[in-house]
């Protein structure tokens, strides 16, 4: 899920960077990507680029893998659309949520499918409260997400997102959703802090805040495994341990949002499997098809999957979908993504290649433009300070950071600039050779930054 647009409008672009300002306007034509070639794309002058983000931290077997085309195209010539509304469905959207369930080690109980990531959280809010409606706890319907949380640009998932843009001019956020502090170790935590101790604080934090609110008007707690949008956050050692002891504490259910995480980017199927999470719900997208279709899916757990069900059938109806809702194309498509992902191995691929990418990143840790760098498998970022010693941010902030997205380019590279941190989320069909060109491109175009910043 992303904010970063551009409209377009003959021979200017107006960019919106939602980290950094809030529009830009340049008297440029946009710069148009023509074709892809497994972790590369091309633009239409013939330049190369490595796509270090996957294109929105998303496209996991590359951008021309013909297996992908191919599935769709069988679906399209046999059954090209066809609804799962009044007791319908088809057979790729039967079998995609039968293998979701089964990757989940049987965690989750059944899935609901959507077009984006977006719909999925906005879905997921509406079944908390059906949920609680069920349960006759009416007033259980606040939800907490963190600061720096991303969760989508619908007027309630955008509620739940923790990045002022996405606010500002829009009215939002709802007064439902509510958000305790980003567990940003390098930024947030105090003189003398360990990692334990900060997450402990997170962890009081969020108690509080049930408490002051009241536990029975609070029916959720939604969060990413780590962090993509606002800037790759790994969470500190314990986090997770102690933000499921509080949401245990007072009913709280706990939903994660495995849109970037899910599908090997961590190096592990799911972002939870990585930290040892136990979800309510779960929320998949981008990586569930490559992004080569529209689709996500939301996962439920036995818990919240009982109650839904016993309640629609007491109103007669589950009144929510959408006409796209598990379409046979996106998840034919999704089906053989996910072949691909465990034929290849490309979750083995990703812890493994991932290992090269921290180390090789970490190399420019005495850089004197780099503060911190953070990530965990095949997805990081490289935070950029005025002052290593007192970490000092750029001002403007977000200065540094649009400086090396921009000046990268030349270089044949494309990564992301979140303020002054840039993030790196290649494709997982990506080899330790090719990860090593990548941060060497990068590397280089820090040096010639440097060199205008100082």
């Amino acid at each position: 899920m992303s904010t970063s647009t551009a409209i377009h409008h003959r021979d200017i672009s107006y960019h919106l960077h939602p980290y950094t300002n809030a529009v830009k306007h340049e008297e440029v034509g946009p710069r148009i990507i023509d074709r892809g070639e497994g972790i590369y794309v091309f633009d239409d002058q013939g330049r190369q680029y490595i796509e270090g983000m996957a294109g929105l931290w998303s496209v996991a077997v590359g951008f021309n893998e013909q297996r992908l085309v191919d599935a769709a195209t069988r679906q399209l010539g046999k059954l090209p659309f066809y609804h799962t509304f009044s007791h319908k469905t088809h057979t790729p959207s039967v079998e995609l949520a039968e293998k979701l369930v089964q990757l989940t080690e049987g965690r989750m109980r059944t899935a609901f499918f959507t077009n984006s990531g977006s719909e999925a959280n906005d879905t997921v809010i509406k079944m908390v409260w059906y949920y609680n409606n069920a349960l006759g706890r009416t007033e259980k319907k606040k939800i907490i997400a963190r600061a720096r949380g991303y969760h989508g640009v619908t007027v309630a998932s955008a509620s739940l997102t923790g990045l002022a843009p996405n606010h500002r001019g829009f009215d939002l956020p709802l007064s439902k959703m509510k958000h305790v502090s980003c567990p940003h170790f390098y930024r947030e935590a105090g003189e003398g802090e360990t990692e334990a101790m900060f997450a402990t604080r997170m962890a009081d934090e969020l108690e509080a805040m049930i408490l002051r609110e009241g536990p029975e008007t609070v029916a959720a707690f939604i969060g990413e495994p780590v962090m993509g949008a606002g800037g790759v956050i790994v969470p500190p050692e314990t986090y997770w341990d102690k933000i499921q002891a509080v949401c245990r504490k007072y009913d709280v259910l706990l939903i994660a949002d495995e849109v970037i995480t899910g599908f090997g980017r961590l190096g592990t199927m799911f972002g939870s499997q990585k930290f040892d999470i136990q979800p309510d719900i779960m929320v998949l997208s981008k990586q569930i098809t490559s992004s080569y279709q529209p689709l996500a899916a939301v996962l439920l757990g036995e818990k919240v999957h009982s109650v839904i069900a016993r309640y629609s059938g007491e109103l007669g109806v589950f009144g929510h979908g959408y006409t796209a809702s598990g379409h046979p194309v996106a998840t034919a498509v999704a089906l053989e993504n996910i072949r691909i992902i465990e034929e290849r191995g490309l979750v083995e691929n990703a812890a493994r290649v991932g290992e090269v990418l921290q180390a090789s990143l970490r190399e420019l840790a005495d850089h004197p433009l780099v503060g911190e760098v953070r990530g965990t498998g095949l997805i990081a970022a490289v935070e950029l300070v005025a002052d290593k010693q007192t970490r000092r941010q750029f001002e403007p902030l977000g200065k540094a950071g649009a400086a090396v997205f921009e000046r990268a380019h030349a270089h044949g590279l494309i990564v992301r600039g979140i303020q002054d941190s840039i993030a790196f989320c290649p494709p997982l069909i990506i080899t330790e050779e090719q990860v090593r060109d990548m941060v060497g491109r990068f590397a280089d175009t820090l040096e010639e930054v440097r060199a205008d910043l100082t």
